[in-house]
């Protein structure tokens, strides 16, 4: 019973993903045993699938909500009050292997990002140059999600152990396929990069758009995962290519708030496109952060904790982000992912921000007294009404991070890739113990359904 991959591969092809984006424009047989090659006929096929993928990414249980929420609850940004018995188990580092996280979704992404990379563009009718644009967006977004699960479930963060999760690339049933091994954290990490150097290549701007990954977002995640890993000279050259030629723009501090409310703003470089119908009530991300008793409701689990308004001065538009309710007793998230009326905001997963701050970063590993690391950090204070940094650190670059990118599920990581410890919060705000790095929670358990589904894969240490 090879269930995961068995559904992921076959079953699920369309009946999870396409009936989202609408199927009048494939043929049935694609979710039945039959070859996939033959249904697929003409790029529009292809880009239906694509926009199924992207569709598959706003789930609530990938950046609809869990892997946006769960990276900012087990951070000194957030915890869980337990309001609704939401994500209480990751906050708390509480979490199983029966515990349900992203894994099915990121592979079901990969498996139809497979049937586009793996289909000959030459036979199709339409576009083709449009057709190889597209496997282009596939070959990024596999990468996107091979990193999720990679920083998600690889042991780069436990004691002992370099597994990290298996690579796959082909949609066929075959036995390799199905049950497949887990490969190494350095093998994965080089599968990400060739898949992101590939995109790059086959992607045209003339094709670009912000609600579906582009050319210079590719570009822009290869800096994202070369940040994580501490391959500095890698992160600086692809922040520097997006920084001079994706034609984005860092946000003035008079428009930082209102963008959020916004689409498709000038300092996005990908975001994920939302509707009233998707996510709506207690499955979108603006329902974690409201708290249920005040305008605008929610359920209210993701709650700040209380000292990290002091990281603003006064003056610095980020703090106006941040609100008080509950007669003004706790402090939230009030102004990113603002809509819990329509459930209508786009995700902005990429913003230029995020890799100027890389770029920075990237300047200062390299060479420490390099003077383009501080003119970098400070393209962001000058945009935020703070004060300009007059030196670099990195401790005052991890500052900026966490200021500039709250809430948006980029706090955990920065303390694992920087070997920090973590405070367990409890639901009262109470410290329950700390976490010396590396630790075995800081990794989270392979399901147990794919344990028993496919006996090539291991289980992580301590579960």
């Amino acid at each position: 019973m090879k269930k995961i991959f068995k559904y992921t591969l076959l079953l699920g092809l369309s009946a999870g993903l396409l009936s989202s984006c609408g199927t009048d424009s494939l043929e049935p047989t694609l979710a039945q045993d039959k070859s996939v090659e033959g249904s697929v006929v003409n790029v529009g096929n292809l880009y239906s699938i694509i926009k199924g993928m992207h569709s598959q990414l706003t789930a609530s249980g990938y950046y609809g909500q869990a892997a946006i929420i769960t990276n900012e609850v087990r951070s000194d940004n957030m915890f869980s009050n337990g309001n609704s018995g939401r994500y209480s188990t990751q906050a708390e580092f509480k979490y199983n292997e029966n515990t349900d996280y992203l894994w099915n979704n990121a592979y079901s992404v990969i498996a139809n990002a497979n049937i586009v990379i793996n289909t000959d563009v030459t036979t199709l009718d339409g576009d083709l140059a449009y057709g190889r644009h597209l496997q282009g967006e596939a070959i990024a977004i596999r990468a996107l999600a091979h990193y999720d699960l990679l920083r998600s479930f690889g042991q780069q963060h436990a004691p002992s152990g370099d597994l990290g999760v298996p690579i796959v690339t082909t949609f066929k049933g075959d036995a390799e396929s199905l049950s497949p091994s887990r490969n190494t954290v350095s093998e994965v990490k080089s599968a990400i990069y060739l898949d992101l150097e590939q995109a790059f290549g086959m992607m045209d701007v003339a094709y670009d758009s912000k609600i579906f990954i582009s050319k210079y977002a590719a570009k822009a995640l290869e800096a994202r995962v070369a940040l994580y890993f501490g391959d500095w000279a890698r992160a600086r050259d692809a922040a520097k290519m997006v920084i001079d030629n994706g034609g984005y723009t860092i946000a003035p501090a008079a428009s930082f708030v209102s963008n959020w409310a916004g689409k498709e703003a000038g300092n996005s470089i990908f975001e994920l496109q939302y509707s009233g119908s998707d996510n709506a009530g207690n499955g979108s991300l603006a329902y974690m952060y409201r708290f249920p008793s005040d305008a605008p409701s929610g359920y209210g689990d993701a709650e700040a904790i209380a000292n990290v308004i002091d990281l603003y001065a006064d003056g610095d538009v980020r703090k106006d982000i941040l609100g008080y309710q509950d007669a003004g007793t706790r402090l939230r998230n009030m102004g990113k992912y603002p809509d819990t009326v329509t459930n209508a905001d786009n995700v902005p997963l990429i913003r230029i921000e995020e890799i100027v701050l890389i770029y920075a970063e990237a300047l200062f590993e390299i060479n420490n007294a390099d003077p383009m690391a501080l003119t970098q950090l400070n393209m962001i204070t000058s945009n935020r009404g703070a004060a300009a940094h007059t030196m670099v650190t990195k401790d005052i670059i991890l500052d900026e991070r966490r200021k500039e990118l709250m809430f948006e599920g980029f706090r955990f990581d920065d303390l694992m890739r920087t070997g920090m410890s973590v405070d367990v919060i409890g639901s009262s705000q109470n410290l329950i113990e700390t976490l010396s790095y590396p630790n075995n929670l800081f990794t989270y358990p392979i399901p147990a359904a794919e344990i028993n589904a496919n006996s090539n894969v291991v289980q992580n240490d301590g579960y």
